[in-house]
């Protein structure tokens, strides 16, 4: 038998891509599904071309689209979704709420970008190695336990977040737009969502407000973690992600 699909979202942090953000979850999720993992737009590889996008509802419905473009370019009719926070996370709410068909089961992280947009820009406004990893150590519940993955995570993700258009593209993603946020109550398909205990980027309660606007959803926290919860508890995270789309 033919193993599901599985289209990994990552997060939304400055300097993000893919490849970085699954990595410590990848390789166990490859012996359960088919897997793909694409940089978002305005991340990694995708930064070009988005110079017209402004506000999170627009950013996560033209995510939503290039996801859907890369279904059909690899021929898949219907896959499941694991969307990490205001990025991958909203970006799979927008596709759920575009094309359910297209969706078997979605599991979002995080709050899935449904709480309050953050004060300040992250990273952008003092854009230092330092200021970049402060930025990531709030993603983990104990920095101590993750402090070589962190120094490795900043540097990479430094380098990628000083490429030309990236910051332009960063900010465009917190700005106000005119577009409409996802109409939650619509969405019809079976969603998990997930939170860590102790995520300091965004509350429990916003976890908690996304399941009850859904029809069909349920929350489960994850003592131990933070916002990362794939990091700070992957085999927990990874159980409760194959449980669910299995099911």
């Amino acid at each position: 038998m033919t193993p599901p699909v599985l289209v990994l979202l990552h997060g939304g942090g400055p300097g993000v891509d893919a490849a970085s953000n699954w990595a410590s979850v990848r390789p166990r999720f490859a012996e359960r599904f088919r897997w793909l993992a694409p940089d978002l737009l305005g991340f990694g590889t995708r930064i070009a071309g988005t110079e017209g996008l402004h506000g999170p509802a627009a950013w996560a419905r033209a995510r939503a689209h290039q996801v859907l473009d890369l279904l059909d370019e690899h021929g898949l009719s219907r896959v499941h979704l694991l969307g990490n926070s205001a990025a991958g996370g909203a970006a799979a709410l927008a596709l759920l709420a575009e094309a359910p068909e297209r969706v078997e089961r979605a599991v979002v992280m995080g709050g899935a970008g449904t709480g309050p947009p953050p004060r300040a820009v992250p990273f952008y406004d003092d854009p230092t190695r330092e200021s970049m990893r402060a930025t990531l150590a709030r993603r983990v519940a104990d920095e101590g336990a993750h402090r070589d993955l962190l120094d490795e995570l900043a540097d990479r993700r430094l380098d990628q977040a000083l490429r030309p258009g990236a910051e332009q593209a960063f900010r465009a993603m917190f700005e106000a737009g005119d577009q409409p946020s996802v109409d939650l109550a619509t969405v019809p398909n079976p969603v998990l969502a997930l939170h860590g205990e102790q995520d300091r980027v965004s509350p429990v309660d916003v976890s908690a407000r996304l399941v009850d606007a859904l029809p069909c959803a349920r929350l489960e926290v994850v003592p131990g973690a933070g916002h990362w919860i794939h990091v700070d508890r992957p085999d927990e995270f990874c159980a409760l992600v194959g449980e669910f789309l299995t099911a």
